[in-house]
């Protein structure tokens, strides 16, 4: 699950890198609470204790993110239970109330394309899931909002992550730690 659940973060992150990167620090989540990491990014697991997959923590690396370089993320969850071919994610991007992008994620392909070692079906069980991309260069220095709601293959709710970075220029003496 949490391979799946990383699965769909690795979508995430493909279709961000194409819009925008995600930055990270670690983060440990206790069901629904939003987790400030920096300013430049958080996250907020919106879903129920009975989704197959529980979000345990995220760690997106280098914080903050740099445009044009590569960007690992780390993502640690629970399978409560068994996760079957055609489990989904729907995957908006918004910059503020501007719907930017809408793709729909196919967990099971998107973790083979990943080259992860998850096959479905996914196991009940603790996963670990590390997945390295590139950021474009041409990253738009504003603040994205990305919605991510897995799917089980009969449509039942699975994971609900909300995610919140900002790609704004630091100022100067900010940067410095001022």
């Amino acid at each position: 699950m949490t391979r799946y659940a990383f699965s769909f973060l690795l979508a995430t992150l493909a279709v961000l890198s194409r819009a925008s990167p995600l930055d990270s620090t670690q983060i440990a989540l206790t069901g629904g609470d939003t987790v400030h990491t920096t300013d430049d990014w958080g996250y907020t697991d919106c879903g129920l204790p009975t989704d197959p997959i529980q979000i345990t923590s995220i760690v997106v690396t280098p914080d903050p993110p740099q445009p044009g370089k590569n960007m690992t993320v780390k993502v640690k969850a629970t399978a409560i239970e068994r996760v079957e071919e055609g489990a989904y994610a729907d995957v908006t991007v918004k910059l503020g109330l501007i719907k930017l992008l809408h793709k729909q994620f196919d967990l099971c392909e998107e973790a083979r394309n990943a080259d992860t070692d998850v096959k479905c079906p996914v196991e009940p069980g603790d996963y670990e899931v590390e997945q390295t991309v590139e950021l474009p260069k041409e990253i738009p220095k504003a603040k994205f909002v990305v919605n991510v709601r897995g799917y089980t293959a009969d449509d039942d709710d699975l994971v609900c992550l909300d995610l919140r970075v900002n790609f704004m220029k630091r100022p100067f003496f900010k940067s410095l730690g001022f």
